[in-house]
C-alpha cells in the first residue's frame, strides 16, 4: 500500500476506535443505570403543566428565517475578526475588500427588512 492510503488507514483506525469506545461506554451505562419506569415517569412533562391535546403545533416559517439570518450575520463576525487582526499587513486592498463584503451583507439586511422578515409578530 502507498503512503497516501496509509494516512486514510490511520484515520479509519481512529474512527473505528472512537465508535467502539462510544458503543462500549453506552452499553456499560445501560447496564449500570437504574431503571424503574412508572406511568408518571413516562408522561410528557413541560413546565409542571399536564399536557393537553396533541404534541404537534405548526410554527411560522418566519422564525426559521430569523434564525438563519442570525447564523449568517454570526458567521460574518468570524470572517471579520481575523481580518481586523491582520489589517496592517494586508494593506488598503483588503480594506476595500472588507467594505465590499460588509456592503453586500448590508444589502441583504436591507432586503430582509423591506420584505418584512424581521417583524416579530
Amino acid at each position: 500500500m502507498s503512503e497516501y492510503f496509509d494516512q486514510y488507514l490511520t484515520v479509519l483506525a481512529f474512527g473505528a476506535f472512537g465508535a467502539v469506545l462510544v458503543a462500549g461506554l453506552l452499553g456499560l451505562a445501560s447496564l449500570i443505570r437504574p431503571s424503574n419506569p412508572t406511568p408518571a415517569k413516562l408522561e410528557t412533562y413541560e413546565s409542571g403543566i399536564d399536557p393537553i391535546g396533541g404534541g404537534y403545533s405548526q410554527t411560522h416559517i418566519r422564525y426559521y428565517v430569523f434564525a438563519l439570518l442570525f447564523l449568517i450575520f454570526d458567521v460574518e463576525a468570524v470572517f471579520i475578526f481575523p481580518w481586523a487582526l491582520k489589517l496592517e499587513s494586508l494593506g488598503a486592498f483588503a480594506l476595500w475588500e472588507m467594505f465590499i463584503f460588509i456592503g453586500i451583507l448590508l444589502m441583504g439586511l436591507l432586503y430582509t427588512i423591506r420584505k418584512g422578515v424581521l417583524k416579530w409578530e
